[in-house]
């Protein structure tokens, strides 16, 4: 059996290798994938089999005492890899029914109704900063477009000055970048970040507390759960979390898809030709581009999956990025095709931890790309673009492309 440890972030700096996973899904869709530094896990890749987990809590927990969402040991190192013991458990790291009652507390804040008119307020951002990037030339779309159209809207759902923006995209890199030297340079570095975002977190609990409102920062710190208030410590916890998963994904999608764009012209014709297909081409995005690679499980039971006995202790990792290229569910799964139709990626998760903003992120990928659609007749992406030292987040750190108008 093919012998390639995914949890090597190494193996994500040149490219996705989704041969590997294709070989996996093949012949060992659950396979034990030791760790030089832990207990080793089992690595889930097929579509299926991560659906069905991601659908039972009750045997295969995220909870922060077991190890809780991501490959290493959230008890042992601390939220974000760094012995952050100032952190509390965020509501990702949480079962059933504690979990529950923070996504009944959230989902208000990133509902429709809610929001109101937030689709216009994206699209007149999206507006500014596309009529800001120069046709035919190269440029680098990460920092245009791709970081801070979704860090705008974070600042919108946090109630903050949209001027923050570019301290939330140097703090979320530094919080997913814990294998990118370029992310982490020293571990006083971390601390340094870490007491930064504390310091401003810190302020927005104070004054949410005093004078809420109906913005995401004000949920978390006013929240109750157990019937008791949260501490300052679980609001900091969750606060890194919906920094983190409200723009990280949404960044690292609009990136790939403009690189595949350029990779399948014909696709982006069919945009130009009929931009009604972004109603439904947002999710194909999502597919293709595996934002978030892998999320975590820890078996609380001696169980089964498929064919393969865990037992009671086990990590299992799933593998989204390799569940989305299933070609027992999605025909040609290599090909990006803005008008496929038929079974759900599992992108932003599935089951419980569905991600709660997942319309919001498709909100922006549908605005941006209709707007680009009227000014671009095509991509040029013009060298590979540099990608996160990451096992976990699928990320481009720049993008270098000609937009041809």
């Amino acid at each position: 059996m093919l012998q390639l440890d995914l949890k090597n972030p190494d193996l994500y700096v040149n490219s996705v290798p989704y041969e590997a996973f294709a070989k996996l899904r093949r012949e060992s869709p659950c396979n034990w994938n030791p760790e030089s530094d832990g207990s080793g896990f089992w690595a889930v890749t097929k579509h299926a089999d991560i659906v069905a987990i991601s659908r039972q809590p009750e045997i295969f927990s995220s909870a922060y005492k077991y190890g809780g969402h991501r490959i290493f040991n959230e008890n042992e190192v601390g939220l974000v890899g760094g012995g952050d013991s100032a952190i509390g458990v965020p509501m990702i790291s949480l079962d059933p029914p504690h979990h529950t009652e923070y996504r009944k507390l959230v989902m208000p804040a990133v509902s429709p109704a809610r929001l109101g008119d937030i689709e216009q307020r994206i699209q007149a951002r999206a507006e500014r900063l596309i009529s800001k990037i120069p046709l035919n030339e190269v440029v680098d779309l990460v920092p245009l477009l791709s970081a801070p159209l979704p860090l705008f809207t974070l600042t919108e759902l946090f109630a903050i000055d949209d001027e923050m923006w570019i301290q939330l995209y140097h703090w979320t890199n530094a919080f997913v970048g814990e294998d990118d030297p370029e992310f982490r340079k020293t571990p006083e570095e971390i601390g340094k970040v870490l007491g930064e975002f504390a310091a401003f977190a810190q302020e927005l609990f104070t004054t949410r507390r005093v004078t809420p409102g109906a913005d995401i920062a004000s949920l978390f710190a006013n929240a109750v759960v157990e019937g008791k208030p949260v501490e300052f410590r679980e609001f900091l916890g969750n606060m890194i979390l919906a920094m983190v998963g409200a723009n990280e994904t949404t960044r690292n999608t609009i990136s790939h898809t403009v690189n595949a764009f350029s990779q399948f012209p014909e696709q982006w014709d069919r945009i130009r030709e009929n931009p009604a297909m972004l109603s439904t081409a947002a999710a194909e995005m999502v597919r293709y581009s595996s934002p978030v690679m892998h999320m975590r499980r820890t078996a609380v039971v001696d169980t089964m999956i498929g064919d393969q006995a865990i037992k009671k202790g086990d990590k299992v990792v799933m593998w989204y990025i390799a569940a989305n290229r299933d070609e027992s569910v999605f025909k040609d799964p290599d090909m990006f095709d803005v008008g496929r139709k038929g079974p759900q990626h599992v992108g932003f998760g599935s089951g419980q931890h569905v991600c709660v903003g997942s319309r919001l992120a498709e909100m922006q990928l549908r605005v941006a790309f209709r707007i680009l659609a009227e000014r671009v007749k095509r991509f040029e992406v013009v060298e590979p673009p540099r990608r996160f030292r990451s096992n976990f987040l699928n990320g481009l750190k720049n993008l270098n492309v000609r937009l041809v108008g």
